[in-house]
């Protein structure tokens, strides 16, 4: 019990800020390109109860931690977005797609350069995360500093996850969204099309995994980015 509770304390914050940030960059790039639907709706706040999707924010992260899965995943309510607002809507809707992983790498960027800071101040701190044995000295610092050290490890892994798979071509992914706004008008409406499956394709490769899509590229290439931002 004592284990699940601390898996859950050094979760929940880095989990909270990933989507909640992921979410405003949205609507606020939205906003600025001319469409207000987002400030109008109160979701371009800080308060995490404005963007809390019971499953994807609460359940299935818990359930992925209570069952030792290895990684974290979670969402929050998409932010609204009337894209026949913004100023020019097929071009607009990349940018403001493309916002909320380029805020989960902008977070993870962080997250890496405050962990390497303090680990530089106090390197003994990584053997305390890695269980090695050691002289258990250190006191309040320690005991402050490991915790938030364990939080920005998760904030980095958790928010290049949410960018790389929120990276995936298939809408309503940022990245299906991406690549609509992309591709010639004709063939833009007919890969839209696949848009009210496609959350549900997403769950399916994500938790099946029936192609090794994750197995062979997309957990190759968080492994490697997580590994080049902590490490350097």
């Amino acid at each position: 019990m004592d284990s699940i509770i601390r898996q859950i304390s050094i979760n929940a914050l880095p989990v909270i800020l990933a989507i909640v940030f992921h979410e405003i960059a949205h609507g606020w790039v939205a906003y600025r390109l001319g469409d207000p639907t987002a400030k109008q709706m109160g979701r371009l706040t800080l308060n995490p109860i404005a963007h809390v999707d019971i499953f994807g924010t609460i359940i299935m992260p818990l359930i992925l931690i209570l069952t030792g899965s290895g990684f974290v995943f979670a969402y929050a309510k998409p932010v609204p977005v009337n894209f026949s607002n913004l100023r020019r809507p097929k071009e607009d809707m990349v940018w403001v797609a493309a916002a909320g992983p380029s805020t989960n790498i902008l977070i993870a960027g962080v997250s890496a350069i405050i962990f390497r800071i303090i680990v530089y101040i106090n390197p003994e701190l990584v053997m305390y995360i890695l269980d090695l044995p050691i002289s258990r000295g250190g006191g309040l610092w320690v005991s402050i500093m490991v915790p938030i050290i364990l939080m920005l490890l998760v904030s980095v892994k958790l928010n290049i996850l949410l960018a790389v798979i929120n990276l995936i071509p298939i809408p309503p992914a940022d990245g299906g969204r991406i690549l609509v706004g992309l591709l010639p008008y004709r063939q833009a409406i007919a890969y839209s099309k696949i848009e009210p499956i496609g959350m549900f394709l997403l769950f399916f490769i994500l938790f099946f995994d029936p192609l090794g899509i994750f197995s062979h590229i997309i957990w190759p290439i968080i492994g490697t980015l997580t590994r080049l931002f902590v490490m350097g």
